[in-house]
C-alpha cells in the first residue's frame, strides 16, 4: 500500500509549492454527475454539447475544485488538513482528455491558529489557466504517515 506524509504547520514557509496531475476522462464527468447530482447535458451528452459554443463536452466547474481540494489533501498539506474555504474562478473550459496540472503555492501563514493560505493555479496541457483562486486551510500540528487505501474499481452503467 501507498503511503502519503503531511507537512505541519511548523514545517509550511511561504513559498513552498506542489503540483499534482490529472488526465480528464469521459469516465470523471460521469463519476462526478453521479456523486454531485448535476446532470447538466453540456457535461454528459456530447451531441447537446457539440451545439454549444464549447463544441464538446466540458468537466463541471467543480471537478477541478475537487483536483485542488485532493492535492491539498494529498500534498500540500497533505493528511490532516482541514479545508476551511476556496475562491475560485473558471477561466478555460476543461475538456475530456484534458491533462490539469494543480500548483499549490503557500501565500501566507497565521499562526494565531495554524492557517495558512494556498494560491492554486490549474493549467492545462498547453501551459494555460483553467482555474485559478485561494484556498483557507488549517494546516496540522501533527506529524503523521498514513497508508492511502485502495480504492474500489468503480464502472458507470447507462
Amino acid at each position: 500500500m501507498k503511503t502519503i506524509s503531511n507537512r505541519t504547520y511548523d514545517e509550511i514557509s511561504i513559498g513552498d509549492r506542489c503540483e499534482r496531475t490529472h488526465t480528464v476522462s469521459g469516465q470523471d464527468l460521469l463519476l462526478f454527475a453521479a456523486v454531485s447530482g448535476d446532470m447538466n447535458p453540456v457535461h454528459l451528452d456530447a451531441d447537446y454539447a457539440a451545439t454549444t459554443r464549447f463544441k464538446g463536452q466540458i468537466a463541471h466547474g467543480m471537478f477541478t475544485g475537487a483536483l485542488i481540494s485532493a492535492a491539498l489533501a494529498m500534498e500540500l498539506p497533505g493528511p490532516g488538513t482541514v479545508y476551511l474555504g476556496q475562491n475560485i474562478a473558471f477561466r478555460r473550459p476543461v475538456k475530456i482528455g484534458d491533462t490539469l496540472t494543480v500548483i499549490l503555492t503557500v501565500s501566507a501563514k497565521h499562526d494565531s491558529k495554524s492557517i495558512v493560505t494556498i494560491a492554486c493555479d490549474v493549467k492545462n496541457q498547453h501551459g494555460k489557466t483553467v482555474a485559478d483562486g485561494e484556498a483557507t486551510v488549517m494546516a496540522p500540528d501533527s506529524k503523521m504517515t498514513v497508508e492511502v487505501p485502495d480504492l474500489p474499481e468503480v464502472t458507470v452503467n447507462h
